[in-house]
């Protein structure tokens, strides 16, 4: 026997779906997106930026991190009411395209869930794409595919609590930048800009102002 969406969904299998997480909405109902059937695959993305440190004479500039890039979901959903000749796009389409406007209280597009029987993805709908591919004889679509691209949502509290900065306990290195002051180094990486005399006195330096860009600083662990 072959298996069509519905009949597929029709076996109990449809489990994926996207849900509001902020704002909060108490109504399940309308927390709830369903995409019907569960994708056949999702791709999850994500990039680091460096800066390329030039030192005049070396053939491969030092690299020095930077920041992290934005995590990136990709998914294809199909959406399908063949089976009950209802609009497709009132029935589904419309409740996708609603997370790329702005809400009324958070003056943004809301925050959520991407979820396939636990929790995988949160972010904000970034992109839509929408191929309506049946229709009824008068022009109604029964079938679609939505391509969704979501992007990753983390408050700054969180990955600050989680993953902080920088460590006065653990002994690393800095490559200086142009621009840099001990007092800015001092801050980046202790969070206390008084104490940069840590640094001058571990790498030697007498005059605070004589600092070269490519100069790797062994940053000590503060007492």
């Amino acid at each position: 026997m072959s298996i069509t969406p519905v009949s597929f969904a029709g076996q109990g299998a449809a489990r994926a779906r996207l849900e509001i997480v902020r704002p909060v909405i108490a109504d399940e109902r309308k927390r709830r997106i369903p995409l019907r059937f569960n994708p056949t695959d999702y791709k999850l993305s994500k990039t680091n930026t460096f800066a390329e440190i030039t030192i005049p004479g070396l053939e491969t500039p030092p690299l020095q991190y930077v920041r992290g890039g934005t995590e990136t979901l990709s998914v294809q959903a199909l959406v399908d009411t063949s089976d009950t000749l209802e609009n497709v796009r009132t029935a589904y389409v419309d409740a996708l395209r609603d997370l790329l406007r702005p809400d009324s209280r958070e003056h943004a597009p809301p925050v959520v869930r991407f979820v396939w029987d636990q929790s995988v993805f949160t972010g904000v709908v970034e992109k839509m794409d929408v191929h309506y591919q049946l229709f009824r004889p008068d022009g109604v679509p029964l079938r679609a595919m939505v391509d969704l691209a979501l992007k990753e949502y983390r408050p700054a509290a969180v990955q600050t609590a989680r993953n902080p900065f920088s460590s006065p306990t653990v002994e690393k290195s800095y490559v200086v930048r142009r621009g840099d002051t001990l007092s800015s180094i001092s801050a980046a990486v202790y969070r206390r800009p008084d104490a940069w005399r840590e640094l001058a006195r571990a790498n030697g330096i007498s005059d605070p102002r004589d600092l070269r860009p490519g100069r790797v600083l062994t940053v000590p662990r503060l007492p």
